[in-house]
Formats: structure tokens, C-alpha cells, sequence
């Protein structure tokens, strides 16, 4: 039953089972993405909130609790994008995964160096692009999912993507167990990819006092959208610090978005003159206000706020809807082990009830 899970994408990333881990700042460190590389999955590490001096560090670190394959994710605009992708040739990571700011030519310089390029789109036309540009493999996220994400269901998005790209498809948003390994298998994806699911188990980096407040969560209602962070939709767990941010007025936001874009640069090394280096790239790769800009610097501070240093009242909980039905903390290797075995439950019943001899109406 173990053949009938294993997909191109297992071949491609040289995994044993079609699971992706993906990256969550603060979340997706050497310890998870190993953790997930040794129980037959595939993960990438967060690359983009780790300080650039400790960034080949931890990628080193992944390579010495595992020898499989894994991957690395950045921002192509942040400030050390040209270190990352040396580094991701120097230590052959399997795949590359990037938010904003893709440029042809530092993904032709990937590619010719072997290293797959897995990008994670919220639309067909952003899947279609992404492709355009060189992309091997597309992971789509649906609404479901947490963090920055779209508006379309998976249900909608993930069947309309695979009717209008020609590579693989990943399937995100909304998974958590093996149905839903089973059920996006059906729809023709090549495997999933989680983020929350991962968040939550005993390999978690994230602190109890904030794990707590994720497993608290039994009503989905509480993981809601909003924009008030950086401008853009993101799925989030509703705490004290989102409502405070929402009802604060524009010059209050402003004033905090200044305060924590300068305590972000001195956690990243920056310059005065490469933080503003940083905003006009961002600018330029999404067509963002300044003020969306502004408001974005909030983000890197006020999620380590929760996600590390275990102040769930005052920082963000960035969550998929899933964080709902999820009311354990296993090891990795018993999420996978799990999975792997109620998706191979799902299809054998699917076979069965294809063969078996249909009842006669009398």
C-alpha cells in the first residue's frame, strides 16, 4: 500500500511520502525541517527570520540531524537574497521556496545549478506566472490556509490551477490529516503541504505558553482574516494585540510601525540606508503603497513576539483554519506515520467501492 502514495513530487524532492512542511518564520527551524526530512516528508526552513550571519549556520545544522534532502526559503528582496541563493548552491538544498520579488535571472541561476524552484501561489494567475518564470513545481494555497493568503477556497483554487499549468501541483490550505492527503491526490495533486499542522507538534520551536493558545482554538470563526498588520489579508488566531491593532487609529499605526521597523533593523543588522533599500525592493515587487510598507515592518517584531518569546497577548498568531480540529501535540514522525496510513485507508476504501458488485433494484 506504501507505492500507491508515492507521487512524482517524491521522486522530484526525493522524499518517501508527498507531505511538505513549509516555511514559517520563526517556526520552520533546523529541528522541524530535519524532524520532517527524517520521517519521510519534505521541509523547508524558514530562511527569511534568520539574521543573515546565522543563516549558513542553520542550514549546516539541518544537514547534521539529517542526511535527506530539504529545502531553503527566502524573500528575493530581503537584504542578504544574493548570500541565500549561494548559499542554497553551495550546500545543493533540493528546492528553493520564495515569497515576493522573483527575478528571471536568479532563478535561471538556481535552476542551472540543479536546485528546484517551488514557489507558493494564492492565484491562478500568480501559479501561471511563476511557471512563465521558470518555476518546477507550484504549491497552492487556498483561503484556508494561515498567514498571508487569498480568497478563493482550496476547493476552488486548487482544480482551477491544475486545468491551467502543465507541472506539478502542490496542495496547501486546509490540511491536516491523511483525508486530506487522500482527497487532494484525487483532485490531481501531487502531494500537500502544511504549515499549521506542523506548528503544532512536539518539534515545534514555538513556546508552550503559545502553543496553548492554538490548541485552545475550537471554533474556526476565531481564525480570521484581516489586514491590519501589513495591509495585506492574513490569516490569524483573533487574540488582545490583533483587536488593539485594529482599533488604533492611522498615526498610531504609523507611530508603531516606525517604533518596530527600527528595533527589526538592529535584530537583522541592517543599515538605515539598506532598511529603506528594502522598502523601495518591496515597492517595486508588488506595486505596495508606503504605507502598506510601513505597516509590513510590523510583522517580523510582533510575530517573534508570540511565536518566541511565548507572549500570545502581545504578538500574532499567524494560523491556518485548521488549528480548530488539531487538539494534540505528536511528534513529527507520528504526524507522518498517521497520515500515511489514513490516506492509504482512504484509497483502499475508494478501490473497494469501485470493484465490488453494484446491488441489483428489484
Amino acid at each position: 500500500m506504501t507505492q500507491s502514495l508515492h507521487t512524482p513530487l517524491c521522486d522530484l524532492l526525493g522524499c518517501r511520502y508527498p507531505i511538505v512542511q513549509t516555511a514559517m518564520g520563526y517556526v520552520a527551524d533546523a529541528r522541524l525541517v530535519a524532524a520532517t526530512a527524517n520521517a519521510g516528508g519534505f521541509g523547508f526552513l524558514a530562511g527569511v527570520t534568520i539574521a543573515p550571519e546565522q543563516l549558513e549556520q542553520e542550514i549546516l545544522r539541518v544537514k547534521s540531524l539529517t542526511d535527506r534532502p530539504f529545502g531553503l526559503n527566502f524573500h528575493m528582496y530581503q537584504p542578504n537574497a544574493a548570500e541565500a541563493i549561494e548559499l542554497a548552491i553551495k550546500h545543493q538544498v533540493r528546492a528553493v521556496s520564495f515569497g515576493r520579488g522573483p527575478d528571471k535571472a536568479s532563478i535561471a541561476r538556481l535552476k542551472d545549478a540543479g536546485i528546484l524552484i517551488m514557489p507558493t501561489v494564492g492565484a491562478v494567475k500568480h501559479a501561471l506566472k511563476a511557471v512563465e518564470m521558470g518555476a518546477d513545481i507550484v504549491t497552492v494555497q487556498g483561503g484556508e490556509g494561515g498567514g498571508h493568503t487569498g480568497g478563493a477556497a482550496t476547493s476552488i483554487l486548487l482544480p482551477q490551477t491544475l486545468d491551467a499549468v502543465r507541472v506539478p501541483v502542490v496542495a496547501a490550505g486546509g490540511f491536516f490529516d491523511g483525508r486530506g492527503l487522500a482527497a487532494a491526490m484525487a483532485y490531481g495533486a501531487v502531494g500537500i503541504a502544511m504549515g499549521t499542522r506542523f506548528l503544532m507538534t512536539a518539534e515545534s520551536p514555538v513556546p508552550r505558553s503559545t502553543l496553548d493558545r492554538y490548541l485552545a482554538v475550537r471554533d474556526a470563526a476565531q481564525i480570521r482574516v484581516s489586514e491590519a498588520l501589513d495591509g495585506l489579508p492574513q490569516r490569524m488566531i483573533d487574540n488582545e494585540f490583533l483587536l488593539q491593532l485594529e482599533n488604533s487609529t492611522g498615526l498610531r499605526r504609523l507611530l508603531m510601525s516606525l517604533a518596530t521597523a527600527w528595533k527589526w533593523k538592529g535584530q537583522t543588522g541592517m543599515s538605515a540606508l539598506q532598511l529603506l533599500s528594502t522598502g523601495v525592493r518591496a515597492l517595486r515587487a508588488d506595486d505596495a503603497t508606503v504605507s502598506r510598507v510601513l505597516m509590513a515592518a510590523n510583522a517580523p517584531v510582533v510575530i517573534q513576539r508570540a511565536m518566541v518569546e511565548g507572549h500570545p497577548a502581545e504578538g500574532v498568531l499567524p494560523s491556518g483554519q485548521v488549528a480548530a480540529v488539531i487538539d494534540a501535540l505528536p511528534t513529527v514522525a507520528e504526524l507522518i506515520e498517521n497520515i500515511v496510513a489514513q490516506a492509504q485507508e482512504r484509497i483502499a476504501s475508494l478501490a473497494q467501492l469501485q470493484h465490488s458488485p453494484s446491488e441489483e433494484i428489484a
